[in-house]
C-alpha cells in the first residue's frame, strides 16, 4: 500500500484556505464530497477573502471538468499522475450521524471518507481538514486525518527576529561605528548575517545600534530619530522606524504583541515621508469577533467599517495629539484625510487594484492567509513600500494559526533578502496595565 498513490478528500475548509490546493498532492488522488460543492455554493457571494477563493476554486473545477463526469477521475497533471473526483454516495458500514447523533455536513464528508476507505482497500485514504474538531472526530472513526499544510512554517519559536545583540571585545570598533558610520561587517563577523539585520553592539565600554547592509558588505550605524511626534522608547522601536524610511527596502513587517507600537511606528513613519508618496494607504482585514459578519452591522458602508477601522483612527489620533491644534503638523494631518492622501480603508476594497508610488501599511496582518500576502505584494507598482504589522501569535481568523498565516510566511520565506527588512518588537510600551495584562493573563 505504501507504494499505492493515496486517496486525499478534502473538506471545504481548505478550499477557502486554498483554492488551489488540489493540485498541491502530487502523484496521489483528490477527492471532494459533494457537500464541499453545497458547502462552496454558499461563500460565492461576497467581497471577502473567502468568497473569492470560493468563485476562483468553482470556475477552476468548471473548467477541469469540461470533457469529464465529475464523478469520473479527472487528470489534474496530465500524464504525470494526481487525478480529481467528486464523490456523491455517503454509504458505509458506519454512518457519522448516527455515531455523533446529528445529522450535518461535517459528518456527511465522513461518510464520503468512510465509503472511499472501505470501497478502496488497497488505498489509504486520508481526510485533509483545516477544522481540528472534524480531524478529531475523523480519529475516532479510526480514519487518518491530516492539516492542510503545503504553507505551514516548521517552527514557530525559532521564526526570524531580525535584530539580535553583538558582542565585541574591543571598543574602538564601536568608536569607528560611531566615527565612520559604516564598518566593514569581516571586522565584527566571519559569517555575514541576514541582509538587513539589525545589531544592538555591545563592547565592555560602550555600545550602538547598527544593521547589515548587505550591497556593501558593511555594518551601518542607526540613528534614534523621532517620526512626526513620535519618539522611539527602545532599540527595536528605532530599528522598525530605520527599516521604514529606509527607501532602499520597498517591503518591512513589524510584529508584536499588543501595545508594543507597531501601528504607531508605522504611522508616523508613514506621514514623516508623505512627500515621497503620491498616497499612503492604511487597511486592516475585517475579521469580525463571535461570527458576527459585517452585513448585520447597520448603516450604509462607511458606518459597516468604522468599528474595524477604528483602531487605525486611534493611532491617528494620538500622533495628533503630540501638537497643539494650532501647529501646522496637527492641520496637515486633517488636510491629508480631507483629499485622501491618506486613506484608511478595508482591505477587501483594495482588491484588483495596482499601486504605483504608494506607502501601504496593512495592519492586523496575521489574519491574512499566505495566498493574500502574495497577491498584495505582487499589486506594488514603481516607487511602492509596503509595511505588514500584527501579532503572529493572535490570530482571529478561521482556520489560520502561528504556523499557516500569512504574515509568519512571509518572514519564514523572505527573510535575508536586500528588498526586505523584519522587526520583532517585545517591550510593551503602551502601560504598566497593558504589560501587566500581556504578561500575566
Amino acid at each position: 500500500m505504501t507504494d499505492t498513490p493515496k486517496i486525499y478528500v478534502l473538506d471545504t475548509s481548505v478550499i477557502l484556505y486554498d483554492f488551489k490546493a488540489i493540485y498541491n498532492f502530487k502523484e496521489n488522488d483528490v477527492a471532494l464530497p459533494i457537500t464541499v460543492l453545497e458547502e462552496l455554493d454558499q461563500f460565492k457571494k461576497g467581497n471577502d477573502i473567502l468568497n473569492l477563493h470560493a468563485r476562483e476554486f468553482i470556475r477552476n473545477l468548471d473548467n477541469l471538468s469540461h470533457n469529464y463526469m465529475l464523478s469520473d477521475w479527472i487528470p489534474l497533471h496530465g500524464e504525470s499522475g494526481g487525478r480529481l473526483r467528486v464523490v456523491m454516495s455517503e454509504t458505509s458500514s458506519q454512518d457519522a450521524g448516527d455515531i455523533f447523533g446529528r445529522r450535518k455536513n461535517d459528518h456527511r464528508i465522513l461518510n464520503v471518507t468512510l465509503h472511499l476507505a472501505e470501497n478502496e482497500p488497497t488505498r489509504r485514504v486520508v481526510l485533509v481538514s483545516k477544522d481540528i474538531n472534524l480531524r478529531l472526530k475523523a480519529r475516532a472513526l479510526n480514519l487518518p486525518a491530516e492539516d492542510y499544510e503545503s504553507v505551514k512554517i516548521k517552527d514557530i519559536a525559532s521564526l526570524y527576529t531580525g535584530r539580535s545583540q553583538l558582542e565585541v571585545a574591543d571598543p574602538a570598533l564601536v568608536d569607528r561605528l560611531y566615527a565612520q558610520g559604516a564598518v566593514p561587517i569581516a571586522d565584527f563577523l566571519v559569517v555575514p548575517p541576514p541582509c538587513n539585520h539589525f545589531f544592538v553592539v555591545r563592547s565592555p565600554s560602550n555600545s550602538a545600534l547598527a544593521t547589515y547592509n548587505a550591497g556593501t558588505k558593511t555594518l551601518n550605524r542607526v540613528e534614534k530619530r523621532s517620526v512626526y511626534g513620535i519618539s522611539p522608547r527602545n532599540a527595536e522601536q528605532t530599528f522598525a522606524i530605520h527599516a521604514i524610511l529606509d527607501p532602499e527596502i520597498p517591503l518591512v513587517s513589524i510584529t508584536g504583541a499588543a501595545g508594543t507600537g507597531k501601528t504607531l511606528l508605522a504611522l508616523a513613519s508613514a506621514l514623516e515621508q508623505r512627500r515621497l508618496y503620491r498616497q499612503i494607504y492604511l487597511a486592516r482585514p475585517i475579521v469580525p469577533l463571535s461570527n458576527k459578519d459585517i452585513g448585520f452591522l447597520p448603516g450604509d458602508v462607511a458606518s459597516k467599517i468604522g468599528p474595524f477601522m477604528q483602531p487605525l483612527w486611534d493611532n491617528l489620533a494620538l500622533i495628533k495629539n503630540q501638537f497643539e491644534e494650532t501647529d501646522k503638523e496637527y492641520k496637515k494631518i486633517d488636510e491629508l484625510v480631507q483629499t485622501e492622501k491618506l486613506h484608511i480603508t478595508p482591505l477587501a476594497y483594495i482588491r484588483g487594484r495596482s499601486f504605483s508610488k504608494i506607502l501601504f501599511i496593512v495592519d492586523e496582518a496575521q489574519n491574512l492567509t499566505p495566498h493574500e500576502v502574495k497577491t498584495i505584494i505582487t499589486r506594488a507598482g514603481e516607487g511602492t513600500k509596503i509595511v505588514f504589522t500584527g501579532d503572529v501569535f493572535q490570530i482571529d481568523t478561521p482556520y489560520l494559526d502561528a504556523y499557516t498565516n500569512g504574515l509568519s510566511y512571509l518572514v519564514d520565506r523572505i527573510r535575508d533578502n536586500e528588498l526586505y527588512a523584519h522587526v520583532v518588537l517585545e517591550k510593551g510600551e503602551r502601560s504598566d496595565l497593558a504589560n501587566l495584562g500581556n504578561s500575566l493573563l
